[in-house]
């Protein structure tokens, strides 16, 4: 166990010499959590995770969940540490056979720090999975509002976190050292009576403002109005409710280990690809 507090105490100090951006406002992120009332996509990304869980022919015996929900989380995994997504996560190395990241990374000042700390803590040909939100998370509602305070106020102040897309989130899995990433996605679309219910809804599931640059007065009434006004005219359904979308990427990579597949050397294939598609094979003209 103490080797366990000296790695972790190692990775603090390698984060303080490298300290990156700060983009979430931690004790902001901490309150809107505590009093969420309804974390339907958390839900969501919990059974997500549970199907790949079950379509992985393996037992776990030492897995962790990093998770800002931990009541919810809890049951995921039987007998699973759970711990908070933390800058420095409380990870020991070479410790897990089994890392999810649940539904927190897009509020991490360090993404491939958070994944890099994850590959380190697993055992050789241990999993690690994790979702986040992706590129089209709540596109909707970010121009509404960009164009709602660009006419009302002349500029713009951050509101919706930026998110990576599919192709970004998948290079962090290679750039954190993962053998065999994968990285694909999970499309939720929810609908709400307006562009307001759908921010009340938000708050309600502890996923409101909490980007560390954001400004500390409320947003002025004639952009809100403004912005449910642009939201309805370009978002909404026949039925006049408005849509949301909520793109959630699932990573999959593992710690590398001998057992696992390795790409060929270029050069040391046996057999001709022209032969195995029955073509003639030709130079390539100059």
């Amino acid at each position: 166990m103490e080797s366990g507090l000296n790695v972790h105490a190692a990775h603090r100090i390698v984060w303080l010499m490298s300290t990156p951006p700060i983009i979430t406002d931690r004790p902001a992120l901490l309150r809107n959590r505590a009093r969420a009332i309804e974390p339907l996509l958390q839900t969501i990304a919990r059974d997500e995770i549970q199907d790949r869980l079950g379509m992985v022919n393996r037992s776990f015996t030492t897995p962790v969940v990093i998770t800002g929900f931990p009541d919810l989380w809890s049951k995921l995994v039987a007998d699973a540490a759970i711990i908070p997504d933390e800058d420095v996560l409380d990870l020991s190395e070479s410790s897990s056979d089994l890392i999810v990241h649940a539904l927190a990374l897009h509020w991490a000042n360090d993404p491939v720090g958070q994944l890099i700390q994850c590959r380190r803590a697993l055992l050789p040909d241990g999993l690690f999975l994790a979702i986040a939100f992706g590129g089209q998370t709540l596109h909707e509602l970010r121009s509404a509002l960009a164009t709602a305070e660009s006419e009302v106020s002349g500029g713009l102040s951050p509101r919706v976190l930026p998110m990576a897309d599919i192709r970004e989130m998948g290079a962090l899995l290679q750039r954190a050292g993962f053998a065999l990433p994968v990285a694909d996605c999970v499309t939720v679309k929810l609908t709400y009576k307006t562009a307001r219910h759908l921010m009340q809804d938000l708050r309600a599931m502890g996923e409101n403002n909490a980007l560390h640059a954001r400004r500390k007065v409320p947003t002025r009434r004639s952009v809100l109005l403004r912005a449910m006004e642009i939201y309805a005219a370009e978002h909404s359904a026949p039925d006049g409710r408005v849509s949301a979308t909520f793109e959630m990427i699932v990573l999959t990579g593992w710690a590398p280990h001998a057992s696992q597949q390795q790409p060929l050397r270029p050069g040391s294939a046996i057999a001709r690809l022209s032969d195995a598609l029955s073509v003639e094979e030709k130079p390539l003209s100059d």
